[in-house]
């Protein structure tokens, strides 16, 4: 490019680039920051918001409820019964025993004699060979008698005795997934209703995706799928490299728009502890966003897009704010999405019966725009490497 006309296009750039212009440019941008938002509220979000569950009139399939545990001799103390005693009529529960030291082994095998469809599969320590939560669960999956899988975790129990009826109900000739919600209990803290809204808010994406027909995951907490699936997909080998997906990375593979069905009766709900501080819960929420960079380009994509719009909302919002420009505009900007988020947005949580959490959406919508790039930045200097 010639000198003159450099100089030209530079001086075009400065002569452009004054308070003003940048402003209205900061406001354009906004302004789209906004409509895109409003497009997954009112598109997306609202598949969850106005869902209602029905039952169909089902065979009743017998089911094998697959639990992986750890060292969980007092979670499997607390829980298991509660899925023992399921009223339902043919079914087994595998207790895959992996590895643990305390009297996880001594406990089982006590209810075990009591309980004829108690199944025990144990994994002895090899010190040549370290495995994580998939090979515990192929195990299990292997044992399993039945055809239909139902999967949950050794620290949650059934919302109702009639939780497997429920996930079953919502099997037919083309089903072969059926994703559930897997709630944590409440309790008077901060870091509780924080985690809770988090699931809550990871809930109503990977629901409202599956109620499109455009599933993309599904929790370990509340699961179930065939175990003819799980084999024609050979189980976890393509992401066998990492330690975590063994649901949501399987579901992304595995999840098409005529195979998946979605169950949110609260009958059908699980439930279980959060852990109880931040730190904890921050190294538990890089391991879950870690497996999402494997997921299908068009659902990185989609909720990479939802999730890069809210940081840029409150980052615009915050830089026209400061400069005082069109305070009007930006204002009824941030309250429009503001009530059509609280209205799409609290029909969710009042469907998943996070109701105390609705007065908070706007608090810890921010966390979100803040604390997700803290983990997606984490993630790519820290590993994890432990087993849940």
């Amino acid at each position: 490019m010639p000198t003159d006309d450099r100089n030209f296009f530079v001086d075009r750039i400065l002569s452009y680039l004054t308070a003003e212009n940048v402003c209205w440019t900061l406001l354009g941008l906004f302004a789209l920051i906004v409509v895109i938002q409003i497009i997954y509220y009112l598109f997306v979000f609202s598949r969850l918001s106005f869902h209602k569950p029905s039952d169909t009139d089902s065979a009743e399939p017998s089911v094998s409820v697959i639990i992986c545990a750890r060292n969980e001799l007092k979670n499997l103390k607390a829980n298991l019964v509660s899925i023992l005693e399921q009223d339902y009529r043919t079914f087994q529960v595998i207790v895959v025993n992996d590895c643990s030291w305390d009297e996880s082994e001594k406990y089982l095998e006590e209810l075990a004699e009591k309980y004829s469809h108690l199944k025990i599969v144990s994994i002895k320590e090899q010190e040549r060979y370290e495995h994580g939560k998939k090979f515990a669960l192929t195990i299990g999956i292997k044992s399993a008698q039945y055809e239909h899988l139902l999967l949950t975790d050794a620290d949650c129990y059934p919302a109702t005795n009639q939780w497997i009826r429920k996930m079953m109900n919502k099997y037919d000739r083309d089903i072969k997934i059926v994703v559930g919600y897997g709630a944590y209990i409440r309790e008077k803290s901060f870091i509780n209703s924080w985690i809770r809204f988090d699931t809550a808010f990871n809930a109503m994406q990977y629901l409202s995706y599956a109620l499109g027909r455009n599933t993309y995951m599904g929790v370990g907490r509340n699961l179930s799928y065939l175990r003819s699936l799980f084999f024609a997909n050979k189980g976890f080998a393509s992401h066998q490299h990492i330690m975590s997906g063994d649901d949501d990375l399987f579901v992304n593979e595995t999840a098409r728009a005529s195979n998946t069905a979605v169950q949110l009766h609260p009958d059908a709900f699980t439930y279980s502890k959060p852990k109880t501080n931040f730190t904890d819960w921050f190294r538990q929420k890089k391991r879950h966003v870690s497996a999402s960079g494997l997921y299908r380009f068009k659902h990185k994509m989609s909720l990479g897009l939802f999730i890069l719009s809210t940081i840029l909302f409150y980052a615009l919002l915050i830089a026209l704010l400061i400069s005082k420009f069109k305070i009007v505009w930006v204002a009824s900007a941030f309250g429009l999405r503001l009530v059509i988020q609280m209205a799409i947005f609290g029909s969710c949580l009042k469907k998943l019966k996070e109701t105390d959490l609705i007065p908070l959406i706007p608090v810890y919508d921010v966390f979100v725009a803040f604390i997700y790039p803290l983990v997606a930045l984490s993630n790519l200097f820290v590993k994890n490497k432990t087993w849940k």
